[in-house]
């Protein structure tokens, strides 16, 4: 049997692991790589080398981050207190979230913002009488389009910067993505208030 096949099956087993969760995700993790090196279809250097990546370390600090805000409450203080001055309607509390929610998306995890404002509209939702999905489909694509304008907003957008830079292209300023997100952020939220 080949690398390419051993290789396979071990892709075919974490991918198990995965999804029943038999061994803990952060072993199965490294359960992969460390399987392919004592097999040696790849170096010892190589196994680890992904633990010292710049955007490994940058997303850890990132979780750091944005798990600070949403563990003190500041996040869904935040939340709260625009959705709150939002006013009685349907319309303008969408909009209301839609915007806090693209705010903190830039910043933030855009995964760990809707997640952190699901609940608050929820709540909202169940106080005003609104429909749910009204205000929650909003939320989420708000979430999405705001990750998509600074470099931290989305897992993707580091993966992108990683490989650039592998690659030896340079690699994209900050707000770089905003040329693009800032545009769909906002047709996307004049779309969802009419």
């Amino acid at each position: 049997m080949g690398a390419a096949e051993q290789t396979l099956i071990d892709l075919a087993v974490m991918a198990v692991l995965f999804v029943t969760e038999i061994i803990p995700l952060a072993i199965t993790s490294l359960g992969g790589a460390i399987t392919l090196g004592l097999m040696g279809i790849i170096t010892p250097k190589v196994v680890f080398s992904g633990l010292s990546d710049s955007t490994v370390v940058l997303f850890a600090g990132m979780f750091v981050v944005g798990a600070a805000l949403f563990y003190t409450g500041l996040a869904q203080k935040i939340g709260e207190t625009v959705v709150s001055h939002a006013g009685t309607s349907e319309n303008g509390l969408m909009l209301a979230i839609m915007l806090v929610t693209a705010t903190m998306s830039i910043f933030l995890s855009n995964t760990g913002t809707a997640a952190v404002l699901i609940p608050v509209i929820i709540g909202i939702c169940k106080k005003s009488g609104f429909k749910q999905t009204k205000l929650l489909m909003p939320l989420v694509f708000a979430a999405a389009m705001g990750g998509n304008i600074s470099l931290i907003g989305a897992p993707g957008n580091m993966i992108a910067q990683a490989g650039l830079q592998q690659a030896g292209l340079g690699s994209f300023g900050f707000f770089d993505y905003g040329l693009v997100g800032l545009p769909i952020l906002i047709v996307g939220t004049i779309f969802y208030a009419t």
